[in-house]
This record gives C-alpha cells, structure tokens and sequence, in this order.
C-alpha cells in the first residue's frame, strides 16, 4: 500500500493515511490503499477494532483537486467516465467503512475536509483533538459534496447539513462535540491516540456477533435509505465536475485565486 500504514496491536488496528505532504488529500491510489486495507483486516480474526487516523498535520483535506484537474485534461467523451469511476470508488469506500462488522474509530487531530470529513462521519465514533476541524466547502469550488452532505445528514440532521453544505464554513472540535458528532470532548493533540483507543477498546467489549448486528442495524436497516443515496450522490458528484463552474473552482483553487461565478 502506497498511502497507507497499517499497524496492529493486539486486537486493536490502525489505517494511518500516509500521504503528508498532500494533506491527506485522496487520490485513487489512496482510496484503492484503504480499500485494501480495510479488507485484509476484515480478515483478521484477532483484530477486533480499527482507528483511522493519519500522518501530518491534517486528517484528510478531501478530494485530490490536482486529479480532478488531470481528467478535465482528458477528451471530452473520456472525462466523464473518469468523473463517476473516481466517485463510485469513494462512495463504496464509505459504504465499505458503514458495513465493516467491527467497531471503526476516526482519530481526527487536524482538518477533515469534504470527502475527508466523509471519511470520518463513516466511521462508527470520530474522536479528535482542540485542533480538528470540520467542513464541507464542495460549493465553493464548483462542485458537489452529496456523499459529505448525505452522510452528514444520517449523523446530524439536515439542518445542520444544509448549513456546512451551503456556508461552507468550517466548525471546530469543540463546535462538533456540542453538535453530537464527537464521543467525548476534544483532547490534547498528545492524548489522541491513546483516546481513540480507548473508545477502540470500550466498543470492541462486547461479542463479535452482537456488534456486527448492532452496526447492521444502525448502519443498514436505520439507514437503510442512506446507502441508496450515496450511490446517488456519487453520480450527481461526477455530472457535477463536468460543468464550468467546477473547472473555474478547481482552477481557482490550485493557482491559489478566487473563482468567478
């Protein structure tokens, strides 16, 4: 695995995003890393909980806005099979963390962005340090964040999704541990791995087939509607990306401009 550190400590594993100097940001070699990942620890009997967490100063800064640019360069009758290949991965990677049978942790000590904060709102519990944020800016790029926006739903409420969707703006740790969205207030940043394991531990108590039921029930028969609609929001991301005013974004973005709508 390219991007991705997997280490194992008795029964407890951590998927580490490995790609620092990127900012986490997820390219299709890290989604197909984690998918990798979370497949051969599904695997492993003795594993009975996973932290996802990450290398540097950020969780994940959301989609590889560098590879979206790369596929508006492709002609125009390629671009838009690229656009939903890239969003189908991502979307059964959430789908892939929503089904895992065993309790998964998000370790969050930086910012989770977009996609990245998708990431951990799939995960079972998110815990995360004074200097986390969250947000879920696609808008203000031109783009379409439903996957963030369905899965933040499922967590919260659509009122607090229409509010992070549309404004865009980021909410602190402390903002979402008031909200419901963390298992315990925010933490040192030095007391963030030792606190995701704790949560690991405490949820990994009980008997394995109790868990996997108790996560189907939650994940699939009370949201059963969610999973249908990551799919959807997979292909409304992918049209999304073929119009201008993404292209403006993702320009805007990477020359470090501000994009006219």
């Amino acid at each position: 695995m390219q991007h991705l550190e997997l280490k194992t400590e008795g029964s407890l594993a951590t998927l580490v995003i490995d790609r620092p100097e990127k900012h986490g940001a997820l390219n299709p070699r890290l989604i197909a890393d984690l998918h990798e990942g979370l497949d051969e620890l599904h695997q492993e009997p003795r594993v009975r909980a996973v932290v996802l967490a990450s290398a540097g100063p950020s969780f994940c800064s959301g989609v590889d806005l560098s590879v979206l640019q790369e596929i508006r360069s492709l002609p125009e009758q390629e671009q838009l099979q690229q656009w939903f290949e890239y969003w189908r991965r991502f979307s059964e990677l959430c789908e892939t963390l929503l089904r895992f049978p065993k309790p998964l942790i998000a370790a969050v000590g930086g910012p989770a962005m977009g996609a990245g904060f998708a990431l951990s709102l799939s995960c079972d519990m998110i815990v995360a340090s004074e200097e986390a944020t969250f947000s879920a800016g696609a808008v203000r790029h031109g783009l379409v964040g439903g996957i963030t926006s369905a899965l933040l739903s499922f967590r919260a409420g659509t009122s607090l999704s229409a509010r992070m969707s549309l404004a865009g703006h980021a909410i602190t740790a402390d903002d979402a541990n008031h909200i419901g969205l963390l298992c315990q207030p925010p933490v040192a940043p030095d007391q963030l791995d030792s606190t995701a394991a704790y949560w690991a531990k405490e949820s990994s108590q009980g008997s394995p087939q109790a868990i996997q039921a108790t996560k189907r029930l939650i994940n699939e028969s009370i949201g059963e509607t969610m999973l249908t609609q990551l799919a959807a929001a997979a292909a409304d991301s992918a049209t999304a990306c073929t119009t201008e005013s993404a292209g403006e974004g993702i320009d805007a973005f990477l020359n470090k401009t501000n994009p006219t709508w």
